[in-house]
């Protein structure tokens, strides 16, 4: 599977890129764990934190079509030396706020920046601006397998730290771990590791490139899909907790659904990279979405078990964030690289969106009802649109993507 990353800069550049990767959506996919004892702590109540982390999931994805132009004309080195700082900053202020405004400045603005700043947009544009053509689909799914291998080594461990260090002591040691990170932006975006550049569609600049590609009905097809994504992932990870709660099971039956979440997509993150060289993208997001919407019914209809769960979050976690290698591929093959992390943050945008949604409207959902039931039936109608909305898409087949111009 790691093949076509056949030279050692190749493998270098993109476990480089994994491992940041690593820590910040690790970082970012466990906030949920802190919602009860943030609750519990501040009296806030549950729709005022979720309201912080629906604010988060719209400014992790705003940030990254700006963090993306910024790395294209700059280079990304100094963008993810700010990211990290920002969200250790963030993440290091959170327990002096006892505020929901300092809850949306902490949480919702500082640590989504900063974790957006440090995520896909920039990170797979900078490893497809220094690997060759037949390496990026590859490198793209190893990448994203980073993210989630952070999602399972972060959950358990922050609620392990949790339980002995309290939310605070937690809060703060997660900046640390974030700190430590940024050795690897080093390795990058070290001198040499840039292969011979891929020249521009037309040479027209980034705001000819972004019309361009905001006039393109695939490219918006492609947004309303990774809206659903974004919807369902926000949910889940806000509110995932609070559902095990529900079912009278205990907190960690949450971080070890989490954490087989991001084990599970590790697979599925590999194997979408390398179904890119094999199949159209947009047939392999269809099935991805359409298997959601399964999956959800059948959780729906059995019994609320810790197993359950665990098989629920295994499922899931398959095709988790396994969507961003077959949706980057799709906008690198619609316009090139030149200006990939700015134009696959604008889709990011789209998702985060739809994160917004989930994480809000799953908060308010639990106060007026009680439970989560109509976020799961939104949940499904959501994936099904989804798997529709990308088989009209416009996209060469990977051989003709292949074959020279």
């Amino acid at each position: 599977m790691l093949r076509s990353l056949n030279s050692p800069g190749a493998l270098i550049t993109t476990l480089a890129a994994a491992g940041i990767l690593m820590v910040t959506m690790g970082a970012r996919q466990s906030i949920g764990l802190f919602v009860s004892p943030l609750n519990t702590s501040t009296g806030l109540g549950i729709a005022s934190i979720s309201f912080a982390l629906a604010v988060g999931q719209f400014m992790w994805g705003a940030i990254q079509p700006v963090a993306g132009a910024v790395a294209d004309k700059y280079g990304p080195g100094k963008v993810l030396v700010a990211g990290l700082l920002v969200l250790a900053f963030g993440s290091a202020l959170t327990p002096w706020m006892d505020s929901s405004f300092g809850l949306v400045l902490t949480l919702g603005l500082l640590s989504a920046a900063g974790s957006g700043a440090g995520s896909f947009s920039v990170l797979i544009g900078a490893a497809a601006q220094r690997l060759p053509l037949a390496a990026r689909g590859t490198a793209s799914g190893v990448i994203n397998a980073g993210g989630s291998f952070g999602q399972f080594v972060f959950a358990p461990v922050l609620q392990k730290l949790i339980q002995a260090l309290g939310w605070m002591g937690a809060m703060w040691s997660m900046a640390v771990m974030v700190l430590a990170a940024l050795p690897l932006i080093r390795v990058l975006v070290k001198p040499g590791a840039e292969a011979p550049r891929h020249a521009a569609a037309d040479g027209k600049g980034l705001g000819h490139a972004v019309r361009e590609a905001l006039g393109d009905r695939s490219y918006l097809l492609l947004h309303a899909g990774f809206f659903t994504c974004g919807f369902h992932i926000a949910f889940l990870v806000t509110h995932l907790p609070g559902e095990v709660a529900l079912c009278g099971l205990p907190p960690g039956v949450a971080s070890w659904s989490l954490a087989i979440i991001g084990l599970a997509n590790i697979a599925g993150s590999l194997y979408a990279g390398s179904c890119i060289a094999r199949y159209q993208s947009k047939y392999v997001l269809a099935v991805m979405y359409a298997s959601r919407a399964l999956l959800v019914a059948v959780y729906l209809m059995a019994p609320k078990t810790a197993m359950t769960f665990y098989v629920f979050a295994a499922g899931l976690g398959f095709t988790w964030l396994a969507t961003v290698p077959p949706t980057a591929a799709i906008v690198g093959k619609l316009f090139g690289v030149r200006y990939l992390g700015t134009l696959f943050g604008l889709t990011l945008l789209s998702h985060q969106i739809g994160g917004f949604l989930g994480a809000y409207l799953g908060g308010l959902a639990i106060v007026r009802f009680g439970d989560f039931s109509w976020m799961w039936y939104a949940d499904m109608a959501l994936a099904v649109m989804a798997a529709l909305v990308n088989l009209p898409i416009r996209e060469a087949s990977p051989r003709q993507a292949l074959a020279p111009a």
